[in-house]
């Protein structure tokens, strides 16, 4: 049986290495599409889960995965070495940006060298972590290929964008098209057959750096029309002008406008990171990107500009200072109804509140407790206040950072002697305004 006739069968063994919000979701759907699936990790605490038929993905229901765990067709391991056993390997892993703003390849080669050690002729692999044009063919390529097999020879390597939306319930992984691309017409082949069976829609392209591109236009266009209209916020402002008032009206045009909302800054592990991917990779071409570094400067600024705000309003209508005021930030997670704090602007808030001198506590029900994150360490361990009138009333200012669906927003009317409301949260619901600074 060909490669190809064993993935068409769905007698492929699939690995998925990196079992995070992209590979569970992953995983679990191609188990439900008929596949054999491996999924690997480093963390033995979601191996540890899956072999309890437990989900910590939002995006994975409980049930769906414990069904395909009990009938053989996903399991877990910590094993690398066991990736010789799969057929189509997919990596999903993170790629994050140094503290230079460069990007960070290095779980990808890492990754890269695991499958190497392994790798034999007839292995699909396939990269769906974002990255630059040229990254598939150049390091991911030049890497598995040390050993001496060679892609679109002897093993078929390409490349498809992870396409999740964490908390939206209107798409998952199957029902969101596919954008794939292989290195050469067999491995794209191969790469449109196992997706064919995985997800609804696959949209094949002729390069895998063209696959690449997509991704990142997509998150280009995302941030600079977020930067716009964080841009327009601050303006509209200063004229007295009500942002949210403004984009309401805008959207009733049913052409040539498409609604973007302001917000304190930028979260998610792909709108405030993927774009400055190209940003260093057009440098190469010694051509520069002015539109998207624009744009990042414009959203890295939104938190400080939230807290001059919340300064301003404190002095103007409590007459208090921040360094006096303790500061009650509700929502830790990037965006609403999800656990996800990867690159939350609620992270940085908290930090410059502290840095003025004032205690910032938070308040996010989906996230009890600060984990350990690369960039604000010093936060880890701090744990959820509680959202009631008692401790309302403890606090000087509430900064609405998230605005998740279920939270008590009338005992905040209530019990706040100050809110700054960042996501127009009050003014959506309808609830009383006097106590409310837009931010």
């Amino acid at each position: 049986m060909t490669l190809l006739e064993k993935i068409t069968a769905r007698r492929a063994q699939v690995g998925v290495i990196g079992l995070g919000y992209v590979g569970l979701p992953l995983a679990v759907a191609s188990a439900r599409a008929g596949f054999t699936v491996l999924g690997f990790d480093t963390d033995p605490a979601k191996i540890t889960a899956i072999d309890a038929r437990e989900s910590y993905i939002e995006a994975v229901p409980q049930p769906a995965l414990a069904a395909e765990v009990a009938a053989g067709r996903f399991a877990a391991t910590g094993d690398f070495a066991r990736l010789g056993q799969c057929d189509v390997i997919v990596i999903c892993v993170p790629t994050p940006l140094t503290r230079h703003r460069e990007p960070d390849l290095s779980f990808v080669l890492r990754t890269c060298e695991d499958i190497a050690a392994t790798l034999r002729p007839d292995q699909v692999i396939v990269l769906e972590s974002t990255t630059y044009p040229g990254t598939t063919d150049g390091p991911v390529k030049a890497v598995l290929e040390r050993g001496g097999l060679r892609s679109g020879q002897d093993f078929f390597l390409g490349f498809s964008p992870e396409r999740e939306d964490p908390g939206n319930r209107a798409f998952d992984t199957a029902s969101i098209p596919k954008v794939v691309a292989g290195d050469g017409p067999r491995a794209t082949a191969l790469i449109e057959a196992f997706y064919s069976a995985v997800v609804a829609r696959v949209v094949p392209v002729s390069t895998p750096a063209t696959a690449e591109a997509v991704k990142i236009t997509e998150n280009v266009f995302r941030a600079v029309n977020i930067a716009l209209v964080n841009e327009l916020k601050v303006i509209y402002d200063a004229m007295g002008i009500d942002i949210w008032e403004v984009i309401e009206a805008a959207k009733t045009k049913p052409f040539g406008y498409m609604p973007f909302y302001p917000g304190p800054g930028l979260g998610g592990h792909c709108i405030p990171i993927d774009p400055f991917y190209l940003t260093w990779k057009s440098r190469e071409y010694d051509l520069t990107t002015r539109f998207i570094e624009l744009a990042g400067e414009i959203n890295s600024a939104m938190p400080r500009h939230v807290v001059n705000r919340l300064a301003e309003a404190l002095d103007r209508r409590l007459g208090r200072a921040l360094s006096r005021s303790r500061v009650l930030v509700v929502g830790l997670a990037y965006k609403k109804n999800v656990p996800d704090i990867r690159e939350s602007p609620s992270l940085r808030l908290i930090e410059l509140i502290e840095e003025r001198g004032g205690r910032a506590d938070y308040h996010d029900p989906f996230v009890p407790q600060i984990p350990r994150t690369r960039a604000y360490g010093a936060l880890m361990g701090r744990r959820s206040v509680p959202l009631d009138a008692a401790s309302l009333q403890g606090f000087e200012a509430v900064l609405i950072s998230t605005d998740h669906d279920g939270l008590d927003y009338a005992a905040m009317a209530s019990h706040a002697a100050l809110i700054i409301d960042t996501r127009n949260v009050f003014g959506r619901l309808g609830l009383p305004m006097d106590k409310v600074v837009k931010a």
